[in-house]
């Protein structure tokens, strides 16, 4: 099936399933060999056969109650297939989409019934998906979206991201912070209808807009910031965590974009009193700061009068470091006869014996020592002015160009001269770098920004259908599979109109597909359709699954994370999602499965030849998803599948 033909087909009711199979297609995936395709008549001679006896409109919409007629209301599911004209399928495409799947399936006729042979059955899907796409071509039916669509918050967090070079913000910058969440239906809290703007919300959004400018900008008058993590209680620390330096165990690695130079304090927190010394290990994009020792603390008599160790208190690091993304990681060192944590049941891991990183708070700076040299400020700073000469012909082109990428269009006059007054303001103010801010502040809060914008061409009559421009189109493709504003090169080609080409369009997606922003479509798109989110909610109940822990349950989530993954990129069919022989794992997971010689905490792909395991319906989240916290659920798995 060519990518024409799956961009026009109309969309089926699992939509879903549809999206998926549309970013199939648009990878052009071969399909397999094609059946002889039957003639109308043939069809209609089969259907009358094999289907009307029961699908019809006698038995489907008729208005006998005796029980056994509402019984054979019940069966037909509303289908009555001698009301459908072969002759023209258009107008009821969602009816024949429905024939197809029970022919596809060979689900109809049911068992007992007289039923075709194979040929027969794949002549009729082959002749009626052939018409379904001619008649989509001849009269396409998109649908209708509103012309007005507020970005969601993630995808107003990505397009701050890329727009600024602003990533892993500290967490009151952070955009699930600064905004409230979204509504959902459905799984999804994309739906236009849902994002609606208050004027509460509104005042958040200038909130937001205000942090996220000063922060990017590089403003060394805002108050220090204290960023605080805390390590979930049933995190297993007593081996080594993917990400962090080779030879610790346990700990935490912490992603961070530091506001300005400056000192920094890393206070770390203990979950447990030491018996023995422990060394901690201290370090900043993977460079050592500090190396402490904990333990050895005396007894002490608690307040029931039993004797316990001495509480183990923070540790303070107090280091320099310059602005910008950080990696801060913290961890013990390894070292012979290391506590064995995972040996302790769930019910007990409160009662920890040895210690555990609790939280890690990076707090400043201190002592302020400039903006310095980071990513955003490069992104935003493309000139420079010479004495205050030329400041306002640079500052023009610097807002002109975030202006561009962040309206996802070619910027005018006039949307300068919206932005333009902010800038005065702010250089007046504080000089220009000020000016900068409030512009960018202003743009951030831009209805051409906040909403992805669609207008009718001015000569289309009301429910007209019509191809949407290229920079709609850009946008359209951006947002789906990067959850997030089109790049350069992408726009460069919607302005250029090459997005109308079907061989420019293919390469752009798979460029798109290859680009790491593609886990978008992973962690938004896939894991909201699955409802795969609510897996962080289980909890297994300890007495009945002791070995269950915080390190399964991120390891569940990122096993399916990888396989969704793989196959949206990898070409293969959609149905792989079921079908697969393979899966992701690392050594955690590996030994919940009983898959041997898999060792470390990193990931990696693994055959499931020999093993019951396959697809998605195989893979422990999925399954924890899919039960109570004391067993397995055949009822709620099965509404789950039928669902999604």
């Amino acid at each position: 099936m060519s990518v024409a033909k799956c961009a026009q087909r109309p969309a089926r009711q699992q939509t879903g399933l549809a999206l998926l199979a549309l970013a199939a297609c648009a990878l052009a995936v071969p399909p397999g060999a094609a059946a002889a395709e039957a003639t109308a008549a043939e069809v209609a001679e089969t259907l009358d056969r094999y289907c009307a006896a029961c699908h019809n409109d006698r038995i489907v919409n008729g208005r006998d109650t005796a029980p056994s007629m509402l019984v054979s209301q019940l069966r037909t599911t509303g289908l009555a297939v001698d009301t459908l004209d072969v002759e023209r399928v258009g107008p009821d495409s969602d009816a024949w989409e429905r024939v197809i799947r029970k022919l596809e399936s060979r689900t109809m006729p049911p068992p007992g019934r007289p039923r075709p042979d194979d040929a027969t059955y794949d002549g009729v899907v082959a002749w009626l998906e052939t018409e379904l796409d001619r008649a989509a071509a001849e009269a396409p039916n998109p649908g209708r979206r509103p012309a007005l669509h507020r970005l969601s918050r993630t995808e107003y967090q990505n397009a701050v991201r890329d727009l600024l070079a602003l990533d892993h913000l500290p967490k009151e910058f952070d955009v699930t912070t600064l905004l409230p969440a979204d509504n959902a239906t459905s799984g999804f809290d994309n739906l236009a209808e849902l994002l609606f703007v208050s004027p509460a919300t509104l005042e958040r959004y200038l909130a937001a807009a205000r942090k996220i400018s000063r922060l990017a900008v590089g403003d060394t008058n805002m108050p220090p910031i204290v960023d605080r993590y805390q390590l979930d209680r049933d995190l297993i620390q007593d081996a080594h965590l993917a990400g962090l330096p080779l030879g610790t165990r346990g700990g935490a690695i912490i992603r961070s974009h530091l506001p300005a130079d400056g000192e920094y304090v890393v206070t770390v927190e203990f979950a447990a009193a030491a018996r023995d010394e422990h060394e901690v290990e201290v370090s900043v994009d993977g460079e050592r700061v500090e190396l402490f020792t904990i333990g050895g603390r005396p007894l002490v008599r608690g307040a029931s009068g039993v004797f316990v160790f001495e509480a183990e208190p923070p540790v303070d690091v107090r280091v320099p470091l310059r602005a910008g993304p950080r990696e801060v990681a913290v961890a013990f060192l390894e070292k012979t006869g290391a506590n064995h944590e995972s040996l302790v049941r769930a019910s007990r891991r409160a009662q920890r014996r040895e210690p555990a990183i609790a939280t890690v708070t990076i707090s400043g700076p201190y002592g302020v020592d400039g903006s310095g040299d980071t990513p955003s400020r490069r992104r935003i700073f493309t000139c420079t002015p010479d004495g205050g000469v030329n400041a306002e012909p640079c500052a023009r082109e610097i807002l002109s160009t975030l202006a561009r990428r962040a309206y996802r269009r070619p910027v005018t006059d006039g949307d300068l001269d919206v932005l333009m007054p902010f800038y005065a303001d702010g250089v007046a103010a504080g000089g220009f770098e000020r000016g900068i801010q409030q512009g960018l502040e202003r743009l951030l809060v831009s209805p051409e920004f906040l909403f992805r914008i669609e207008r009718d061409p001015a000569d289309a009559a009301p429910g007209d259908s019509y191809r949407v421009n290229g920079l709609e189109l850009a946008s359209r493709l951006s947002f789906f599979l990067w959850s997030s504003v089109p790049d350069e090169q992408l726009l460069d080609r919607a302005i250029a109109g090459e997005l109308g080409d079907p061989a420019v369009l293919e390469s752009e997606v798979r460029r798109m597909l290859a680009d790491d922003r593609a886990r978008a479509l992973t962690e938004n798109f896939a894991e909201q359709w699955l409802y795969l989110r609510d897996v962080q909610a289980k909890e297994p109940d300890p007495a009945f699954f002791p070995e269950f822990d915080e390190n399964l349950r991120q390891a569940f989530s990122r096993e399916t994370e990888l396989f969704i993954d793989s196959v949206l990129r990898g070409g293969g069919p959609v149905t792989d999602l079921l079908t697969a022989d393979y899966t992701f794992v690392n050594e955690r997971l590996a030994k919940h499965y009983g898959i041997p010689h898999v060792y470390g905490s990193h990931f990696r792909r693994v055959s499931l030849t020999g093993t019951e395991r396959r697809g998605l319906l195989g893979q422990g989240g999925i399954l924890t998803l899919t039960s109570y916290a004391t067993r397995t659920s055949p009822v709620l798995r099965g509404k789950w599948i039928l669902e999604n």
